[in-house]
């Protein structure tokens, strides 16, 4: 029986008025429940494509932050709000420009049925980025990224719990155990006590215990994010998606600018522009896979992927930077390429059964 290419399913609370849809923005091809593609036998790359789209993404993701290190080495230095509105303008003309060339209806507006979580994609998703920004203030990288990290359990059990989709606890050890690579390879200085790397009562704890609280509203934001991404499924192209997440985070962080009075810093260089600019080229591209990833992933399986970004920074890092990785973080690496492989390998052995009619054990 053909199943219905809505990714989440019918009962799921964020979903309503279904068939009120105008258009289908996925693949004609048929998919299941779960996001495989309903062959009798899919290869591995088809029935993992979200997955692999997320993990691709990853990369970009991983080369724009690459370009805001090196554009924070260039003076004068760039808020974070005018690198939100730089990176999210360029995403937004971007957007517009493509669906009108390829004339997508609904370019600005989106399509009837789903504007309402696009909305909540749009506003969610700039806190997501804000909050990761803002707790950069006081605390370290490798403190802000495993606290951020937190995002695919928190976005898994919102995923099992406002789209009714499955998470098992197989997926709930291997995500575990990819947080474990994620901590082995941040090397906290809350776990590990590194003093030669943040300098002591640089920070108050009152501050330090803020950037603590930014980075749970970047965890509750990218939550909402990707939980709202999978509720709208192939009810809308990809680009409606982007183009809502960073027309209102381009409005949101200037107002921010405004009302916090943020100087706006004008290009000194031909490289500050390249940066900036690959930034925004980045980014897009980035958003872009990830969005189609989730659209074709389970939030809990979907969000493994993320991981992947991690080991991305370090290959970057050791290009750009000659930034050699230590043995903890070969073993983190190693921990998190396992974990979802496992992933992957256990959904390519179930997808057959899936096909049959029997649930996926």
């Amino acid at each position: 029986m053909q199943q219905t290419s809505n990714m989440s399913r019918i009962d799921s609370p964020l979903i309503h008025n279904i068939h009120d849809v105008e258009h289908n923005y996925g693949s004609t091809q048929t998919f299941q429940d779960d996001g495989t593609i309903a062959n009798d036998r899919p290869s591995i790359t088809a029935s993992n494509a979200g997955l692999l789209f997320i993990i691709s993404s990853q990369f970009f993701f991983a080369s724009m932050d690459i370009s805001v290190k090196m554009l924070n080495t260039l003076e004068p230095p760039v808020h974070a709000l005018e690198v939100i509105v730089i990176r999210m303008g360029i995403t937004f003309i971007g957007c517009v420009v493509y669906m009108i060339a390829m004339g997508i209806p609904n370019p600005i507006i989106g399509p009837k049925g789903v504007r309402t979580i696009l909305v909540i994609r749009g506003i969610t998703g700039f806190f997501g980025l804000s909050g990761l920004y803002w707790s950069l203030q006081y605390l370290s990288v490798a403190d802000a990224t495993v606290l951020i990290f937190l995002t695919p359990l928190t976005a898994a059990v919102a995923g099992c719990i406002f789209l009714n989709e499955g998470y098992s606890i197989k997926q709930a050890v291997a995500g575990l155990c990819s947080l474990l690579g994620v901590v082995l390879i941040a090397r906290p200085a809350f776990l590990f006590g590194s003093p030669d790397d943040i300098p002591q009562g640089l920070y108050t704890s009152a501050q330090r215990l803020t950037a603590v609280g930014a980075c749970m509203i970047s965890v509750l934001g990218n939550t909402g994010a990707y939980t709202s991404i999978r509720a709208i499924g192939k009810r809308a192209h990809p680009m409606h998606v982007m183009t809502f997440f960073s027309l209102w985070s381009t409005i949101i962080a200037s107002l921010g600018m405004v009302v916090f009075d943020v100087p706006i810093v004008y290009p000194t260089s031909w490289m500050w522009i390249f940066l900036l600019f690959m930034v925004g080229v980045f980014g897009f591209v980035a958003q872009s896979l990830f969005t189609m990833g989730l659209q074709r992933e389970t939030v809990s399986r979907g969000i493994t992927g993320m991981y992947a970004q991690l080991l991305f920074v370090v290959v970057l890092e050791l290009l750009f930077f000659g930034v050699i990785p230590s043995l903890l973080s070969v073993l983190g690496a190693a921990i998190i390429m396992s974990s979802a492989l496992y992933v992957v390998m256990r959904k390519q052995k179930a997808t057959p059964d899936s096909a049959a009619g029997n649930p996926a054990a």
